[in-house]
């Protein structure tokens, strides 16, 4: 059963990379240099329907509109920042996967940071708030009887060694 498994999810995976390389293979290039510019291009837009997937992954109508339409703007010879210009004007920074650091993006570059702090916080009180609730004081009694306990164990380690 669990080879089974494995076995589909890595036909899966297969298919949705062949599917995904299949994409990109539409369209046309003069040199292998351009297409790999593409194909990094489309890599570092975020799809704006499937928000987890880029722009070269997706397969939403959408995503292959966008493809399309990025395409069209390389061929006419924009540069990569000219195309991330036009689709920031026109979508927001949502759809850059590195959206870039202004008061809108803040807590898109920060939060991350302040939530592990806060964590990191919240882990030192924790522990604190153990280490003290696990110290007890001894009452007389109990102090004495580990001194004699204590006092046994070095004599009988004591006489070990002499041996």
């Amino acid at each position: 059963m669990k080879n089974t498994l494995q076995l589909i999810a890595l036909l899966a995976f297969f298919i949705a990379s062949v599917a995904s390389a299949s994409s990109l293979s539409n369209y046309t290039f003069d040199s292998p240099e351009k297409e790999e510019e593409f194909r990094a291009l489309t890599a570092e837009l975020r799809c704006l329907v499937c928000q987890n997937q880029s722009l070269a992954d997706s397969d939403a109508e959408l995503a292959d509109d966008l493809r399309r339409e990025v395409y069209e703007l390389f061929r006419a010879g924009k540069s990569h920042a000219e195309i991330a210009t036009f689709l920031t004007d026109r979508y927001g920074d949502f759809v850059l996967y590195d959206p870039p650091l202004k008061p809108s993006t803040y807590v898109l570059w920060f939060g991350p940071l302040f939530m592990f702090l806060i964590g990191c916080a919240m882990l030192i009180r924790t522990l604190r708030k153990k280490s003290q609730s696990q110290e007890t004081t001894l009452s007389e009694e109990e102090q004495r009887r580990l001194d004699t306990l204590l006092s046994e164990t070095s004599d009988s380690d004591t006489q070990d060694s002499n041996k």
